[in-house]
């Protein structure tokens, strides 16, 4: 048995197969751009005719494909569904056989097919047909069976595949999936479906985590480090050193946060004087804060935008917590 040898570099690559991976990156560009092309011209109007009738459905979308086209429809089904449409997968072979009872008049169903002659969707757009269940079409062939059945049809530009031999749906899977794309983020944005609202579709993972409000991970009560701004400097590196935050948060009479000392103050000031000064003296005036309801994500591009590693959450102007870089990166939120 040969073995494999390792190439220092990573500099054997084939010219040709680098010449392979552009071409078929060129052909699927081609036809997103034909795609984008008909979405100037004639798709237009089907395009947001499929957006208003899955908007307008009290129930589900249905989505349905065979062999690759039922790969991407898989995809567009899970993609809706966690976008605020609420959405799953049917495979037609399945459907023939009892899982049309997934389906009800206040579905909608899209149904994907290049050609729009494939056999296996047949009990489905008879169904579909039979009980007035609305149809979208996806398909290359707007005089097809498919099409020709369809309440809407979404007819996408033939162009040639990536595949050299012209067989390998390639190219043509590539706008399907763009299209689900677009139905998807068209239908959330139509539906104004917030970063929020995401959150309770993806509690898990790293995406998870940056779905996290501020105030899931902030420190409070008793971890905060907080002075009064007459506080002579002497007692309040004692506050800063025990509570391990790197800064300290200075408030008024009335509790409201008006400064931050930092370890960079402590070092602009640095001198026999530092410690007799008060914190109103050295500290910073208006310091960037958050507020609980601030995505955690959000949280974490303006500590590194600032290039802090503490932020102060306030609330009404008070601060209610305090969240480092390290409880973010922690929870796992990138």
């Amino acid at each position: 048995m040969g073995t494999l040898k390792a190439i220092p570099g990573g500099k054997s690559a084939e010219p040709s197969v680098i010449k392979s991976a552009m071409r078929t990156l060129d052909l699927e560009a081609e036809g997103l751009a034909a795609l984008r092309a008909a979405l100037d011209n004639g798709l237009a109007a089907p395009f947001s005719e499929a957006v208003t009738l899955i908007k307008g459905a009290q129930g589900r979308v249905i989505v349905s494909g065979i062999g690759k086209s039922g790969h991407v429809g898989q995809k567009i089904a899970a993609t809706m569904a966690s976008t605020g449409t609420p959405a799953f997968f049917v495979h037609p072979t399945e459907a023939s056989h009892g899982d049309l009872g997934m389906i009800t008049r206040d579905d909608v169903i899209i149904a994907l097919s290049w050609s729009g002659e494939t056999v296996e969707l047949k009990n489905l757009i008879t169904f579909s047909r039979r009980f007035s269940v609305p149809m979208v079409a996806i398909t290359s062939n707007a005089g097809s069976a498919l099409g020709q059945q369809s309440d809407v049809v979404l007819e996408l530009p033939r162009t040639k595949e990536a595949c050299p031999h012209g067989l390998a749906p390639t190219t043509s899977t590539t706008m399907q999936l763009a299209i689900g794309d677009c139905l998807a983020v068209a239908l959330l944005e139509s539906r104004g479906f917030t970063a929020q609202d995401f959150k309770m579709f993806h509690p898990g993972g790293s995406l998870g985590a940056s779905l996290k409000y501020v105030g899931d991970l902030m420190h409070k009560a008793d971890r905060l480090p907080l002075a009064v701004e007459d506080m002579p400097m002497a007692e309040a590196l004692v506050i800063m050193t025990e509570k391990s935050f790197g800064c300290l948060g200075i408030v008024d009479q009335k509790g409201k946060l008006v400064g931050v000392v930092t370890d960079g103050d402590l070092r602009r000031h640095m001198g026999a004087k530092l410690l007799m000064a008060t914190t109103g003296e050295i500290m910073t005036a208006k310091p960037k804060t958050i507020s609980p309801q601030t995505l955690a994500s959000a949280a974490l591009e303006m500590i590194n935008a600032s290039r802090i590693t503490s932020l102060f959450v306030v609330d009404k102007g008070k601060p209610v917590g305090i969240v480092h870089v390290h409880d973010l990166l922690r929870a796992g939120v990138a």
